[in-house]
């Protein structure tokens, strides 16, 4: 496995992560209704999102080059 796909999967890695995390916040705002932990917790879904989009597209590149 070369540096680049390795890299990538990492990314990926670490965006499930960031989503299991955003997720976990989500559910705590909810029970609370704070709204800014619940915004907070939003946002943060968006950027694992983004984040897994940017890893697969890395390894996809990397696949097809």
């Amino acid at each position: 496995m070369n540096i680049k796909k390795a890299r990538g999967f990492l990314g990926l890695f670490g965006a499930v992560m960031g989503a299991v995390g955003a997720v976990s916040g989500l559910k705590a705002a909810r029970e609370k209704k704070d709204k800014l932990a619940l915004a907070n917790a939003v946002a943060s879904i968006a950027v694992a999102i983004t984040g897994a989009a940017l890893a697969v597209r890395a390894l996809r590149k990397d696949e097809l080059a």
